[in-house]
């Protein structure tokens, strides 16, 4: 198989209450072809929207180390907040997200861009968060 210079991360989480039953979905594709190359939509409990949002980039990020090490990033998701932050532009405000974005800019290679896109354009993604909370989750693959 050739190696994958370039990746896009689809990332979501959403909860069903706020907090409530949780779930993420992380779609990790080939930029060049738009080819899934893996993903992974799984449920963690009870918890906040923007928790599930953080897990889901984390979840997008570990697919990248593990299928496409190396590979320049571009990362794309609906939540403003978690693009925001990741890029540098917003602070972390709330206690309960600085670990989450502490384990996220832990697994950031060093060629990564942060794109939002609205919701319509998340939907892999989403269908994933969707999936896991119906009790169809489709783990890491």
């Amino acid at each position: 198989m050739a190696e994958i210079r370039s990746v896009v991360i689809e990332a979501d989480g959403g909860s069903r209450g706020n907090p409530g039953p949780a779930a993420y979905g992380a779609v990790l594709r080939d930029a060049d072809t738009g080819a899934v190359i893996a993903e992974d939509g799984t449920t963690i409990g009870v918890a906040t929207n923007n928790v599930a949002e953080y897990s889901g980039l984390i979840a997008g990020l570990k697919l990248a180390e593990e299928f496409a090490p190396g590979a320049d990033i571009e990362v794309r998701m609906d939540s403003k907040l978690v693009v925001e932050q990741m890029s540098g532009r917003w602070k972390v405000k709330h206690p309960a997200m600085k670990p989450l974005y502490a384990a996220a800019q832990r697994l950031v290679p060093s060629r990564v861009s942060w794109t939002w896109v609205p919701r319509e354009q998340n939907k892999a993604a989403d269908a994933l968060v969707n999936a896991a909370l119906d009790g169809n989750p489709r783990p890491r693959n």
